[in-house]
């Protein structure tokens, strides 16, 4: 079999049991969390006898495990439930958020893809300044939270310059200038730390490679600098980035719940917010679904990108 049938095959056969497992733990972290769902939509002021109406009317009166067998009965034809608050189905809901928090996710891994990786090689071929220059600029991007990062950039370049939107979202398919210009703020607050992170693991990677014996055979048999550098180092070099890349990419799907909420933007992140404070159960257990399905196509995407950078690789 293709190799890379072979990993996609691998991936897709272990992602069954983990969806099994991620979706049973969240609904049991849901049900140990304080409050319940009755005491957000009826108050404090209901009497018991409503509250038990009310959870009867959703089965929220059942033993944990049989909610849990019924919604995975449902989940497996693709029918998610519904939401407890507004009655829209979960498929739904998350349907109309998923472009938003892909568009931040593909536009800030983009964005530190191509600034993190040409600081890095950038920094690893000049030396001393550069090289300090990157590790003061990682240093920086670890620090900073992406949430302050984002607040900042709202009140100097919003606020004070007037020169995007602080909040909100435009579909591109509305005015592609205007989804542009909604996601250059939120992308760059969420991008920092993927640009730091790469830019360092690049130089370090680059610096590697440029040391070792096949470089200096290269550069002994009079092939050019720029062959030597992008032909043959940064693809060496590329195998590491990559699984930075990929680590990296989980982690800014986690930093978008925070950074949508800074800037209102109407994606997953802040759909998960709202649905955990409500104990809106039938709309968390489709978040988890859905953030598990995209890590584990992300996953996927890094497992790929191995085999194709080097054939050699077998990735287990």
């Amino acid at each position: 079999m293709n190799p890379v049938l072979r990993v996609m095959a691998r991936r897709c056969v272990m992602a069954v049991p983990l969806l099994f497992v991620v979706s049973a733990l969240t609904f049991l972290l849901v049900s140990l969390t304080p409050g319940n769902a009755a005491q957000e939509i009826l108050g404090t002021s209901a009497t018991p006898a409503e509250y038990a109406a009310f959870n009867r009317a959703l089965g929220l009166n059942l033993p944990l495990y049989e909610q849990y067998w019924d919604w995975l009965r449902h989940a497996l034809t693709g029918n998610l439930g519904q939401s407890i608050f507004t009655g829209q189905p979960v498929v739904q809901a998350i349907g109309q958020r998923l472009p938003v928090t892909l568009s931040l996710l593909v536009g800030a891994l983009a964005v530190s893809a191509v600034i993190g990786v040409g600081l890095g090689v950038f920094s690893a071929l000049r030396g001393g300044a550069g090289g300090r220059a990157a590790d003061v600029l990682a240093l920086i991007g670890f620090s900073l939270p992406a949430f302050w990062v984002g607040a900042e950039l709202i009140v100097i370049f919003a606020v004070w310059l007037n020169w995007f939107p602080a909040t909100g979202y435009v579909s591109v398919s509305d005015s592609p200038a205007g989804w542009l210009r909604s996601l250059i703020l939120p992308v760059a607050a969420l991008a920092l730390y993927g640009i730091a992170s790469l830019a360092k693991q690049t130089r370090e990677a680059m610096l590697d490679v440029l040391a070792s014996e096949h470089i200096r055979m290269a550069r002994v048999n009079g092939i050019s600098p720029v062959s030597i550098v992008f032909r043959h180092a940064l693809r060496n070099a590329s195998i590491r980035v990559v699984t930075v890349l990929g680590l990296l990419a989980v982690g800014l799907l986690g930093g978008t719940v925070l950074v949508e909420n800074v800037f209102a933007l109407p994606g997953l992140g802040s759909l998960m917010v709202t649905a955990a404070t409500q104990h809106d159960l039938p709309v968390v257990a489709g978040m988890v679904v859905y953030f598990t399905v995209i890590v584990v196509a992300i996953n996927l995407l890094v497992d790929v990108a191995y085999v194709w950078l080097n054939p050699r690789v077998r990735v287990r």
